[in-house]
């Protein structure tokens, strides 16, 4: 082993027995990777957020806990239904069945986490198991005993020194004669109660034990064939990119692309970690090489597109001339873990972004968030909006750059602009049903 990788594989390439086969490959082909982190098998995270939900019937929540058991059994079946495993599987089951029988009608963040958690429990099982099945000497590792967080269900934080600290005495002594299998979106806080890091976490996981475990490369092998100028979805001339900067690929990840979680490459910076972004059904097309210093910085590098943003304005004279009142405003998000992407300002009134992701437990801003506000200030929210960002180099500081941007947007109706805070975006807010068309405009203008 010349340098430790770890490597992450998201649902669709752990989707059945088919694709994890196709993991094992990658695997056998590099000696370095000594840690696997997995997703849930593809649609299964979903089905386990319906089953959370309070106006399920016990009926409906049936199918659902059926649709998941034949995902899992189909994969146990055509590995050849080996009885120690079966057993393994049968029993992750029965604990979901039970925990799902005894839900009320308003489940708590914890065990919606702790029901989630067995997505990634039952894949790591089965993928450990198809590996040994291929002269791997795999073992299948909880992680939840080394990735320690915070007690905030559904959006835990990692607690860093504490999971270096296990990592070391628990994760690495593994690694030196086994390909340790475990399992990415999931944590546990101080009581071992299960935690989550938020939907997509299972990169940020992945990332953070790659530090921990102080990884030299992390591989994340999803879908497709590295990182695209564009979600190649919304124009066919989206083009892969061969290399990005940390600082690029953190905006692009921050904004919509969804090939990255946003955490994800706050490990890998802090550690000097490689990404490298690949398609596990075609390895041999290459991918996207994420590091910190790279050959080619142009303008313009791509263009990401988040859905399902809400907005919201709040209008108070008493801001004129008055300080204070932005202090008020984000102690009150802060309180309540809100996070803000774009924010503007003007002589009374602030306007702010907040992400409201599809399938979320939590809500992107809460009735009682918006009551606390309205004690002290007009407000108003405004959902179904899309934010675009045109990611790329020197955006703030070469005024050719920004207003070739703004140039193209004389016969948009935009709801807000955002530029100058960093050199490597312009970001945009428009209405949902426009977004994907003016992304395929400002693609063709800037990049191709």
């Amino acid at each position: 082993m010349k340098q430790l990788t770890l490597a992450k594989f998201g649902g669709t390439s752990v989707a059945d027995h088919q694709a994890i086969m196709r993991c094992s490959k990658i695997i056998q082909a590099d000696n370095n990777i000594r840690i696997v982190c997995v997703s849930a098998q593809s649609g299964v995270t979903n089905k386990l957020v319906a089953l959370s939900k309070a106006d399920l019937s016990t009926s409906q929540r049936q199918v659902l806990l059926q649709e998941i058991k034949t995902t899992e059994y189909q994969i146990l079946t055509e590995l050849g239904k080996p009885a120690s495993l079966q057993s393994e599987l049968d029993a992750l089951l029965a604990d979901l069945e039970h925990l799902v029988s005894g839900l009320d009608s308003q489940p708590s963040m914890q065990i919606k986490d702790e029901l989630q958690a067995f997505g990634e429990r039952m894949s790591s099982l089965l993928v450990a198991a198809i590996f040994q099945s291929q002269g791997i000497d795999a073992v299948n590792f909880d992680i939840r005993t080394v990735l320690k967080t915070d007690d905030h269900y559904g959006r835990a934080e990692p607690q860093i020194d504490q999971i270096k600290t296990l990592a070391e005495t628990q994760l690495l002594p593994l690694i030196q004669n086994k390909v340790v299998v475990t399992q990415g979106f999931i944590g546990s806080d101080q009581n071992g109660l299960t935690t989550t890091l938020g939907r997509g976490g299972s990169d940020y996981s992945a990332a953070l034990i790659a530090e921990a475990c102080a990884a030299d490369v992390l591989q994340i092998w999803t879908d497709v064939s590295g990182i695209y100028t564009t979600d190649p979805r919304l124009t066919q001339d989206a083009k892969p990119i061969a290399e990005l900067s940390f600082d690029e690929a953190a905006e692009m990840a921050t904004f919509g692309a969804k090939i990255l979680h946003p955490a994800t490459l706050i490990p890998a910076i802090r550690q000097g970690t490689a990404v490298f972004v690949g398609n596990s059904r075609a390895p041999q097309e290459g991918g996207t090489w994420i590091r910190k210093k790279v050959t080619n910085k142009p303008a313009y590098r791509a263009i990401a597109l988040r859905r399902e943003q809400v907005l919201v304005t709040l209008k108070s004279p008493g801001m004129l001339h008055a300080s204070g009142f932005l202090a008020r405003v984000f102690a009150i998000l802060a309180e309540h873990k809100i996070s803000v992407d774009l924010i503007t300002t003007s002589e009374i009134s602030v306007a702010l972004t907040i992400d409201n992701p599809a399938n979320s437990t939590q809500q992107g801003i809460a009735p009682v968030v918006l009551q606390k506000l309205a004690e002290f200030c007009e407000v108003s929210v405004e959902e179904g909006l899309s934010l675009i960002a045109v990611i790329g180099n020197h955006l703030k500081d070469d005024s050719n750059a920004g207003g070739n941007v703004f140039a193209e947007l004389k016969n948009c109706k935009v709801r807000m602009i955002c530029q100058g805070a960093s050199q490597h975006n312009v970001c945009l807010l428009t209405a949902g049903d426009q977004a994907e068309a003016l992304v395929a405009h400002l693609h063709s203008a800037l990049i191709e």
